[in-house]
């Protein structure tokens, strides 16, 4: 039984964002205030990289006059790996796995910023589908 999902509907819409000059512990601050893990790191409106709560997890045992001296440019993936909104979910997840990436940025039509997906959301559409499969294979 195929399933052609778009990678959109399982993606965080309208994410968390912070700029690439965000101090390391502002990231980390901003982070824990909303919940998150993964933080595109934008200049204007174009995503410049991918910081993780890892990156800057690495980063907190320095002195606070050392964090002073790191921004998000310095510690951020360059190049995030990104798709559009329309590519399949399968797809996706293999792209994140063969890349051993915990994120993926989505685009809309025009290449602009539409959201993000984690592997949590991955793990949320795999319930979805799953439940679903269950639901309709029971009747």
């Amino acid at each position: 039984m195929p399933i052609n999902v778009p990678v959109e509907e399982f993606t965080t819409p309208d994410p968390v964002t912070a700029d690439e000059s965000m101090m390391v512990d502002d990231l980390r601050l901003l982070m824990e205030k909303h919940g998150i893990r993964h933080l595109p790191i934008v200049r204007g409106s174009t995503v410049v990289g991918v910081v993780s709560d890892r990156d800057v997890r690495l980063f907190s045992g320095l002195s606070a006059a050392e964090k002073f001296q790191v921004q998000a440019s310095d510690i951020m993936a360059e190049e995030p790996l990104s798709v559009n909104a329309a590519t399949p979910l399968d797809e996706v997840a293999f792209l994140m796995s063969e890349n051993k990436v915990g994120s993926v940025i989505v685009k809309d039509e025009e290449g602009e910023l539409l959201g993000i997906f984690t592997a949590t959301d991955a793990l949320n559409a795999l319930i979805e589908i799953v439940r679903e499969g269950r639901a309709t294979g029971s009747e």
